[in-house]
């Protein structure tokens, strides 16, 4: 159970540098000094947020993994980590960028994917 918990506490995390890595950049004219960056320094700094999610993504599938004593399968890590990508990005767009609404046809998708997580971690 704590491994699992740990598992997708560190998703969390490395979901967070993930967001703000790839979608972060799309907020930088706010921002003087990263307003100026060209396209190369975008890049490199998104690749050096990149570089931390990858401290929690790569403990948190290790720890999770049943070959390692963790709860989850293949599947079940990727469909976690699918999810937690998600629920991580839609938090951002909408409380932090806000740039972006929450319609119905997004919950639609979303819901669509918790049954996929579903059927994932159905034992048949």
């Amino acid at each position: 159970m704590l491994k699992g918990i740990s598992s997708i506490a560190l998703l969390i995390v490395a979901n967070c540098f993930m967001t703000i890595a790839w979608y972060g950049h799309l907020q930088y004219y706010k921002i003087p000094w990263l307003a100026k960056l060209g396209i190369f320094g975008v890049i490199l700094l998104s690749w050096g947020i990149a570089l931390f999610e990858y401290f929690f993504q790569v403990p948190a599938n290790r720890i999770g993994y049943i070959e390692n004593g963790g709860p989850f399968n293949l599947f079940q890590l990727k469909m976690i980590q699918e999810v937690v990508s998600l629920t991580v990005f839609v938090i951002f767009a909408v409380l932090v960028f806000k740039t972006d609404k929450l319609a119905w046809n997004h919950l639609v998708g979303f819901g669509l994917i918790v049954l996929a997580v579903f059927f994932v971690f159905k034992k048949w």
